[in-house]
């Protein structure tokens, strides 16, 4: 992990506000936040520099790999354009997914529910 990155991330399971998410992406990127979505769990965790950090709590915290999608949240887009689906993370030609972004269209819907759930 990317040193003192660990203390920024933050596993969200209820709602944030737009507001809150816009502040995180200050802190980063503009007006991007990364995101690791665990879909079985309907979780996600935010405001790591890098998906692989987001991912590496979530794995800490009983998270199972092939549950866990990375994504990028664009804090000032409406739903669903907030959601871009590209992470190195999700390669996983194992999983038949051999793209960064999500190549099984269930898969993106469940994504896009945990979103529409857990960001206001």
């Amino acid at each position: 992990m990317g040193e003192g990155n660990e203390n920024l991330i933050r596993v969200i399971s209820e709602k944030i506000s737009r507001d809150d998410l816009k502040l995180v992406a200050a802190e980063r990127f503009g007006d991007l936040v990364k995101a690791v979505v665990d879909v079985e769990k309907g979780i996600m965790a935010i405001g790591g520099d890098l998906h692989a950090d987001e991912e590496a709590l979530l794995l800490e915290q009983g998270s199972k790999q092939n549950d866990l999608w990375g994504i990028n949240l664009y804090s000032d887009s409406a739903f669903p354009d907030i959601v871009e689906f590209d992470s190195m993370i999700n390669l996983r030609p194992s999983q038949g997914n051999r793209s960064r972004g999500v190549d099984d269209e269930n898969v993106r819907k469940l994504i896009l529910k945990i979103i529409q759930k857990l960001v206001e």
